[in-house]
């Protein structure tokens, strides 16, 4: 899944809607103490690639440890579909959960693990 696709996403009560163009690579599962509880699955684009459709004052954030990601969570029904952050390079970059996607089953995807418990 290596091809740049649009895929529509959103939270669990459908009040935060999104597009993301993706190309599912890299996809990682990171086990840092707030993505390992969670369960997710990320992948990442660029701004220009991401979408907001719905729900922006539904959106709530949340930040931990260096306080450099914005983890963006539905008040409602409590899903975190996507974060805004920086790559390593210093430029914009949104993590996207896969999980939140329409027409993906994340159980048949091969993440990469990220050592981030260690790492971050």
């Amino acid at each position: 899944m290596s091809e740049l696709m649009t895929y529509s996403g959103a939270c669990h009560c459908g009040a935060v809607t999104f597009e993301a163009d993706l190309a599912m690579t890299p996809l990682i599962a990171c086990n840092c103490t707030h993505c390992y509880a969670k369960g997710f699955q990320l992948t990442f684009t660029t701004p220009d690639r991401f979408r907001l459709l719905t729900g922006e004052d539904k959106l709530r954030s949340y930040r931990f440890n260096r306080e450099v990601i914005d983890h963006r969570f539905c008040e409602d029904c409590g899903v975190e579909a996507f974060a805004f952050g920086k790559n390593r390079d210093g430029s914009d970059s949104v993590a996207v959960n896969v999980r939140t996607l329409a027409g993906i089953e994340p159980n048949t995807l091969e993440p990469t693990v990220f050592d981030g418990r260690n790492l971050l």
